[in-house]
């Protein structure tokens, strides 16, 4: 695909995200009913309680999955709740198969999105959305780590990784090589909530060691490649 499709796509992906916010902004202020259902949505997704999340959207029957991707889109740009929390609904409401392929699907979607607004909009532009302290870092971390530093950020479940994608398609990273890393991070990820997810218990239990874990990989791997990897 040569520069000029690429910026072609970029922008046509930007035009229709932006066009779908301004609109979803919009119907909130015009419809009645849209309202309500966006007030009891941000309710229900802020309440902490998985169990009462995964009800809430299985009454949507057909229209859960979207619910969900839409919902996983939204959250990079309104912070209406984690990541981490929305996979475990997924897999609660949809079971630990379709629930993590529905899971990845919506992280994919989202990450996608993000990566092509960073990409038409630029730097400046991105700094608005996560702030210039927050872009400067994570493309820090990027330059000197490339696709493991993507990997990383996906698989910890207390980071909040959604500025890596703005972040990827500001630096260009290739759009194959990000979904590649954000695939390998997210996925054992998923793998494992789905498997805590028989026991909140053992899932708050489990996500504290992941984290532990994933932090100490992280370590041990910037360690690695400032002191030994030439040697």
């Amino acid at each position: 695909m040569s520069s000029q499709e690429e910026t072609s796509q970029s922008k046509a992906i930007l035009i229709t995200t932006a066009i779908l916010i301004v609109g979803l902004i919009g119907a909130y202020f015009i419809i009645p009913g849209y309202q309500s259902f966006i007030d009891e949505a941000y309710r229900v997704l802020t309440s902490g309680d998985d169990q009462r999340i995964s009800q809430w959207i299985e009454q949507f029957g057909f229209w859960g999955p979207l619910f969900i991707i839409f919902t996983m889109i939204a959250q990079m740009f309104l912070f209406i709740v984690n990541v981490t929390l929305l996979v475990l609904v997924s897999i609660l409401a949809y079971g630990p198969i379709w629930g993590s392929l529905l899971a990845a699907i919506s992280i994919c979607v989202a990450s996608t999105v993000g990566y092509f607004i960073g990409r038409a909009l630029g730097r400046q532009a991105v700094h608005k959305l996560i702030g210039e302290k927050t872009e400067r870092k994570i493309s820090r971390f990027m330059d000197s780590y490339g696709m493991g530093a993507v990997a990383i950020a996906r698989f910890s479940p207390f980071l909040s990784n959604d500025a890596i994608s703005f972040v990827a398609g500001i630096l260009k990273m290739s759009y194959w090589k990000f979904m590649a890393a954000t695939l390998t991070g997210i996925t054992p990820l998923i793998i494992l909530i789905a498997w805590l997810s028989e026991s909140m218990e053992r899932l708050e239990t489990g996500l504290i060691w992941i984290s532990a874990v994933s932090l100490a990989a992280f370590i041990i791997y910037v360690v690695y490649d400032k002191y030994f990897k030439d040697d």
